[in-house]
């Protein structure tokens, strides 16, 4: 089940659990979108891709399976890039595609 981390760990900015702007990778590193283009869609974690985070339903529309029974975090992952230290690292990964990482 997805955290749905509640802010962008670069910036900061408030990501809702219905926000299009919530971009997560596979360990579900969560950046908004203005974030992941400065860092060349490269994760400062991992290095792989990013991808839009789902929205999990606010409204029942199936017995048990929305917003209510299974909420967001409420955890906060703020820690900032070293943005210098990361062009170095993205300059290795950022012309190869997510998918061949």
């Amino acid at each position: 089940m997805l955290e749905l981390r509640p802010t962008c760990e670069q910036c900061n900015k408030l990501l809702p659990p219905a926000s299009t702007e919530a971009m997560i990778c596979s360990f579900e590193c969560t950046f908004c979108r203005d974030c992941v283009e400065q860092l060349h869609n490269v994760c400062p974690n991992c290095g792989g891709g990013f991808s839009a985070r789902p929205v999990r339903p606010a409204h029942e529309w199936r017995s048990g399976v929305f917003l209510g029974k299974y909420p967001a975090t409420d955890k906060v992952t703020h820690k900032p890039v070293d943005l210098a230290a990361h062009a170095l690292f993205a300059s290795r990964l950022k012309g190869v595609a997510p998918e061949d990482r």
